[in-house]
């Protein structure tokens, strides 16, 4: 939720030190990981050139956590999957789609805490998670049939399977080198319109 309050700046120095300059002290990653869970806003800069290095910083975070035993959230498949994507054509929806499934499952976090409590096993709670993965699916599905424009580009004009579709999509071939430029700006606002739309799908 959108709030008044400016984000803490946080400075990191060549000595790789941290320096929150609301408290005028040094601190450490686990620190920056503990105002995470509070809830505490912050962007990191590089004291020296000024580049925000917030994102960096945020996934070093994220890979202390992973090597600490017993504290691992993300499966070795995602991981490979995850690597797969970078420069694939669908590189631009991972994001949203990703951001999209985290904020739904915080916003039902209590409902999955509740059914694992009354869980009787570790099958019982999986499965709860398992099916919260689906409704995710099924809502961002839901939301990529919004973007039938980029659909039809692929399958043709009919979507229907006719004796046509082979011939439509013969012409699409022959049109494609012409449009790849086109399809990156076409992808990039529709990207934007679907992060839009995912927001109103999600409250409604």
């Amino acid at each position: 939720m959108a709030t008044d309050k400016q984000p803490t700046v946080i400075k990191k120095y060549a000595n790789r030190r941290l320096y929150h300059t609301g408290t005028s002290t040094y601190v450490t990653l686990e620190d920056l990981a503990g105002m995470v869970r509070d809830g505490e806003d912050f962007v990191v800069y590089d004291a020296k050139t000024g580049e925000d290095i917030t994102r960096s910083v945020l996934t070093q975070i994220i890979f202390e956590e992973e090597s600490k035993e017993g504290q691992n959230l993300l499966p070795v498949a995602f991981l490979r999957q995850l690597i797969r994507f970078y420069g694939d054509s669908l590189q631009a929806l991972v994001p949203s789609y990703l951001e999209f499934s985290i904020e739904n499952l915080t916003r039902e976090q209590q409902k999955l805490r509740e059914k694992m409590a009354q869980a009787f096993g570790p099958a019982t709670a999986f499965q709860a998670m398992e099916e919260q993965v689906r409704a995710n699916m099924a809502m961002f599905g839901e939301a990529l049939k919004l973007f039938t424009p980029f659909t039809a580009t692929r399958g043709g004009a009919s979507g229907e399977g006719k004796p046509e579709g082979k011939a439509q999509e013969g012409k699409a071939d022959a049109k494609a080198g012409a449009e790849k430029g086109g399809d990156l700006d076409e992808l990039k606002r529709q990207v934007a319109e679907m992060q839009a739309r995912l927001e109103k799908l999600t409250k409604g």
